[in-house]
């Protein structure tokens, strides 16, 4: 029996809990990782091939952990998905420092950490495939989430870089980009009455996921027409007209 899994963080919600219902359809075997146990525990009753870890993963500590006891179990990820983050609204000088640096943990470090140590373990094997999630918002500065716009232009730009270095093996190396998404993370960065998410500009978590593994060979994801056209006009349109955009859509819906 094959011992092979595929790993999601962030699995309790919005992108990551519809992949993980989508990837266990499919008969795959499962490893989620998320802070809340208990959907995690109710996912499992349904899809018993599933290993669960309620590790808060903006403890860097916890993300070496989480590969140190995969190894110990003798759990193969074949396929990691680095879905786990969050966001935070506001006038940087506002803004939780905490917070933040709880999210660059969280966005920037763990996904780096996680990314390198079970790539080196596809590398040495020469199989295997990584997700790393960024945003649309990777391609642009974000005033009113300055920081949040920062990990996610991390994420690709480290991933395309990444996925260029292991390019002579047979190690597959993938970036989602998507848009406005209803998910929880609406909610968990303080959105819910910023313009940007307003009901007509969301697409759902499910036809995010839909879309994803539909297109999971390509280097770069991006779910959505009206993101792919955005992304394009991004590169087309000056920087200071993009920020003096952003920060409109990006304001509250009575500012």
């Amino acid at each position: 029996m094959s011992n092979e899994y595929v790993l999601i963080t962030g699995a309790s919600s919005g992108i990551g809990l519809e992949l993980a219902k989508k990837y266990a359809k499919q008969g795959e075997k499962l490893i989620l990782v998320a802070r809340r146990k208990d959907i995690l525990e109710g996912f499992k009753e349904v899809y018993p091939d599933t290993v669960i870890f309620d590790y808060d993963l903006s403890n860097v500590d916890n993300a070496k952990a989480l590969y140190q006891s995969t190894k110990e179990m003798n759990l193969e990820v074949k396929f990691l998905i680095n879905n786990a983050g969050f966001g935070e609204f506001g006038e940087f000088i506002e803004t939780d420092m905490e917070k933040e640096i709880n999210m660059i943990n969280l966005n920037i470090t763990t996904l780096m950490v996680l990314t390198k140590l079970y790539l080196k373990d596809m590398v040495e094997k020469n199989k295997g495939r990584i997700l790393n999630v960024a945003s649309i918002a990777s391609y642009v500065p974000g005033p009113r989430m300055s920081v949040y716009y920062a990990t996610k232009a991390f994420v690709k730009s480290f991933t395309e870089a990444v996925r260029y270095e292991v390019r002579k093996t047979d190690v597959e190396i993938s970036i989602l980009c998507p848009g406005p998404t209803e998910t929880g993370f609406i909610k968990s960065s303080n959105l819910d009455d910023v313009k940007l998410f307003g009901k007509n500009a969301l697409y759902t978590a499910e036809g995010v996921a839909d879309y994803t593994i539909k297109h999971i060979d390509k280097g770069i994801i991006i779910p959505g027409f009206l993101n792919r056209l955005g992304v394009f006009l991004s590169k087309i349109i000056p920087n200071f007209i993009l920020l003096f955009l952003i920060n409109i859509i990006q304001s509250r819906k009575e500012d």
